[in-house]
């Protein structure tokens, strides 16, 4: 004779065990109940819990999903979206679920959703093939630009010297930005260290002024008691470079064009970082910011994902890049419109060096 199957567990105690947080939303956006794992991921006992806001506790930096969220019976799935949660940053999956015997009432659950952030899924390991090939192929121009502009230098005068210095250092800059095109794919950061942030900015601004309109003001707002970032010079150059011309082009049409470039420090600000098994302290921010019309909102939500671009001709690799490279330097980088003053800002922030 078989033995009587044991009894199913509670409801209750089926969604305890749950390794990912799920909450019980009012119509208000209160929330009424929680999971042992919601606790944890907010930072917030239960019985302090219940009947806040979950916007209060939550707040999501993708521009409108916060309104979104409060659209009565909304019913969503958001992947890897930015969230500040009790001073630190995630990346996290949302998902919304209506309650149909109940209208008003919803289930959100939160999850980690850095896991696969790297291009390391096999569908964007093809997108980047070409690209790479086509990097491979530039480099030998650009090896006979260097040479070029090294036998000008032996034949110009003092002032035009700086000039073709700078060709040299923007071919080898460009070399470097190919090589990571290369290796957008592959796990292994670069190496940081101690980086003076201001020179970084100072050496980024030199090269995108040169093809900006006489028009355009450039303001620049430095703290300057900033300790060094601990960073890849090189990539955060890069970084500086791309959200430079990007903020350049956006504004070119403007009335009066306007570039700003500020840094502070934010205290804190945190960023889990899977790879390391650790929180990582970011109280250094770069603030890029124009008063151009702003991203085209079909399109704000994607932007840093791989060839989508907002410009006519773009091939949508720099804000990909500018995300892969600030990550591996442990940072982070986010986007905002401004849309009652007419700035569109990019931030980031990165950690300070010890």
């Amino acid at each position: 004779m078989s033995e009587p199957l044991p009894a199913l567990p509670a409801a209750r105690d089926q969604i305890n065990g749950l390794s990912f947080a799920m909450l019980l939303l009012a119509p208000d956006l209160s929330i009424a109940q929680a999971n042992p794992a919601a606790e944890n991921l907010l930072g917030v006992g239960m019985q302090r819990m219940l009947g806040r806001g979950f916007l209060d506790l939550v707040t999501f930096d993708q521009p409108g999903l916060a309104e979104r969220i409060r659209a009565p019976d909304a019913q969503l799935y958001a992947r890897g979206v930015d969230a500040t949660v009790a001073r630190r940053v995630l990346r996290l999956n949302l998902t919304i679920s209506a309650l149909d015997t109940h209208p008003g009432w919803r289930v959100a659950t939160l999850s980690d959703g850095s896991q696969g952030e790297r291009f390391e899924d096999a569908e964007r390991q093809g997108q980047l093939r070409g690209p790479a090939v086509l990097a491979h192929e530039i480099k030998n121009p650009l090896a006979a630009i260097r040479g070029a502009a090294q036998l000008l230098s032996r034949k110009v005068g003092e002032g035009e010297k700086a000039l073709t210095g700078l060709i040299a250092d923007e071919v080898d800059r460009i070399a470097q930005l190919i090589d990571r095109m290369q290796r957008l794919g592959r796990e292994q950061a670069e190496p940081v260290a101690p980086v003076n942030l201001h020179s970084a900015i100072h050496r980024a601004y030199e090269s995108v002024k040169l093809g900006s309109a006489a028009e355009i003001a450039w303001r620049e707002e430095f703290d300057p008691s900033l300790p060094p970032v601990l960073a890849n010079e090189g990539a955060l150059v890069q970084v500086l470079v791309n959200l430079m011309a990007n903020a350049r082009d956006a504004c070119a049409a403007s009335v009066a064009p306007q570039v700003r470039v500020q840094t502070r420090f934010v205290s804190g600000l945190v960023m889990n970082v899977i790879r390391l098994g650790r929180p990582v302290k970011l109280p250094i921010e770069i603030q890029i910011s124009d008063n151009g019309p702003g991203i085209d909102p079909a399109i704000r939500d994607h932007i840093f994902e791989p060839f989508v671009s907002s410009k006519p001709h773009g091939q949508g690799l720099g804000l990909a890049l500018v995300q892969k490279l600030v990550r591996d330097m442990d940072g982070r980088v986010s986007h905002e419109r401004d849309e009652d003053g007419g700035w569109t800002h990019f931030r980031v922030h990165l950690p300070m060096a010890r």
